[in-house]
């Protein structure tokens, strides 16, 4: 496995995320609209933000969590069974931990 390929999309994903969640931090520390219909729509797409941030502020956890398996030589290893995580999982989520069958065992008990 070239895990140095995965760790330039891991490290490039995780720029394109700091920088989004900068923007959103951003927006939530600018002045707010005089305007009581205005304050309303800012507050529902404050709302979306938020969301919007705390997927990313996830997403960062598990590429930092992805890039030290990398340094720990481990990545690409599910961590639950020990079994390798299949490429073409790897290619969609770079930073996945779990191969599919322990994915699919860890949403089952939700």
């Amino acid at each position: 496995m070239n895990t140095a390929r995965y760790e330039t999309i891991l490290r490039a994903r995780k720029d394109e995320l700091e920088i989004r969640l900068n923007r959103i931090e951003q927006d939530f520390t600018a002045p707010r609209n005089p305007d009581d219909d205005d304050r309303a729509i800012e507050r529902n797409n404050d709302e979306v933000l938020e969301e919007l941030g705390e997927t990313g502020e996830r997403e960062l956890v598990a590429i930092d969590a992805a890039l030290g398996r990398i340094a720990a030589g481990t990545f690409g290893t599910c961590t639950r069974c020990g079994a390798p995580i299949a490429e073409k999982r790897l290619e969609t989520v770079p930073h996945a931990p779990l191969c599919q069958a322990c994915a699919e065992e860890v949403s089952r008990r939700g």
